[in-house]
């Protein structure tokens, strides 16, 4: 009873009408926060973009992808012998339209065959910012954006500057967290350094963390888009004699209350930042919409950017649980950790970096469901030229050893040790 495809599904697919009708309402919403701050002529209006398209070549890990309904891990499918294929990964474009001096619209679009649409949206919204020459320093932004939690996603559609696949703390902020609705953050600078504060109210997030009772942690670099939807394990749904295969519709209000976040930053010119924030869905754990059921969040997650010399280091922990009470008979708890430290360096035109993280779920339920508890760790390895200053060419290799005793129920050996490597080359504009 935990979740079934959405309404609109017919065949596994989203018809034509429903996807239209929800690009139609996603475009009247974001009109509908740029109307109220468009005062400025067209001709002051400051239009910037940047973007990628990236091609690869992938050798897959031994194990079939959760992205294809299996256990395994990473993103791109294994279990066979085909060895490694050229693909076709993404071309995404980042944009922002100045109206005025203190306002912008910001959005990021993607093409990516694999979508459930072809062409989505990844963020669009709505930015405040006022100019400030004082010690204060204030922001609102509205619409659907992602919460401020990653160290590592600062570049052109939420990719790293550092490796290909971000971690698993990461991966699942970008498939399961989008922020749609409010944020507002105040920022004191001060003489060598800042404090700031930051706020936000959201809804359409009930579903998040059904993958991580469901499946678990994995690391993978498709952070979901807007209209798109999340393919669930088969084990998983098999067990609940559901049709195959089953999809979970991440943005999705369940429950009359929205969710909200609150966080801190502290900034130390030369020595570095540390971050915290504290999130909490309010989903409804026994509300029902699209046959899927609220999964109530909640996790406090820690981060570190800091140096020694010219090695940059980031360090990210994070830990909560989620929870579901579908019927009277049941409840199902899920405790969720992971923590990585990543280290890397510039040489010119190349760059080093080298991640190690763990991470691990202990669930605990009634009735006869078999037990999906995990732990893990993984390294990543990886290396990038930039030869010219619309080329990037970047070589990984990502190790993962999990332990999922749901891989029991599906006739696999509950240890799994997965290897993938990548080698991407991205043309930026």
């Amino acid at each position: 009873m935990r979740h079934n495809p959405a309404v609109s599904d017919v065949g596994g697919t989203m018809t034509t009408g429903g996807c239209c009708r929800r690009l139609l309402r996603l475009g009247l919403a974001l009109l509908a926060l740029i109307c109220p701050f468009w005062r400025a002529p067209a001709a002051a209006q400051e239009i910037t973009y940047n973007g990628l398209v990236d091609g690869r070549v992938v050798d897959p890990s031994n194990q079939r992808s959760w992205m294809r309904g299996g256990l395994g891990k990473l993103r791109f499918n294994g279990g066979g012998d085909s060895g490694p294929e050229a693909v076709f990964d993404q071309a995404t474009v980042d944009g922002k339209i100045g109206i005025g001096p203190d306002v912008a619209v910001l959005g990021t679009l993607r093409f990516e065959p694999t979508q459930r649409t072809e062409i989505d949206m990844l963020e669009g919204y709505v930015r405040y910012q006022p100019l400030s020459s004082g010690p204060w320093r204030a922001r609102a932004k509205a619409g659907a954006f992602f919460p401020p939690i990653s160290l590592e996603n600062e570049g052109i559609g939420w990719t790293s500057p550092w490796t290909l696949t971000p971690s698993a703390i990461n991966s699942w902020v970008g498939e399961e967290l989008r922020t749609i609705g409010g944020e507002s953050s105040a920022q004191w600078r001060y003489d060598g350094g800042s404090l700031e504060a930051t706020g936000a109210l959201f809804g359409w997030a009930g579903p998040a963390g059904t993958l991580l009772s469901d499946r678990g942690w994995a690391l993978g670099d498709k952070p979901t888009g807007l209209l798109d939807r999340l393919r669930l394990p088969d084990v998983v749904e098999r067990r609940q004699r559901k049709t195959l295969p089953q999809y979970e519709e991440p943005f999705l209000q369940i429950g009359g209350s929205p969710g909200w976040y609150a966080g801190s930053a502290w900034r130390i010119d030369g020595l570095g930042r540390i971050a915290f924030l504290h999130y909490d869905n309010e989903a409804d754990t026994s509300a029902f919409r699209n046959n899927q059921v609220g999964w109530r969040t909640k996790f406090n997650s820690v981060g570190i950017d800091t140096g020694i010399g010219d090695v940059v280091l980031l360090a990210q922990a994070m830990a909560g649980n989620t929870e579901i009470d579908p019927t009277a008979n049941f409840h199902s708890n899920t405790w969720f950790h992971s923590a990585y430290l990543l280290a890397g360096r510039y040489f010119g035109d190349w760059s080093v970096a080298g991640r190690l993280e763990f991470f691990g779920t202990r669930e605990r339920h009634d009735g006869g469901t078999p037990e999906l508890s995990e732990h893990g760790h993984a390294g990543t390895l990886a290396v990038s030229w930039r030869p010219l200053r619309m080329l990037k060419i970047t070589g990984e290799a990502l190790r993962v050893e999990s332990y999922r005793l749901d891989r029991i129920n599906a006739g696999l050996d509950p240890r799994a040790v997965e290897n993938q490597y990548q080698i991407s080359a991205r043309v930026l504009f």
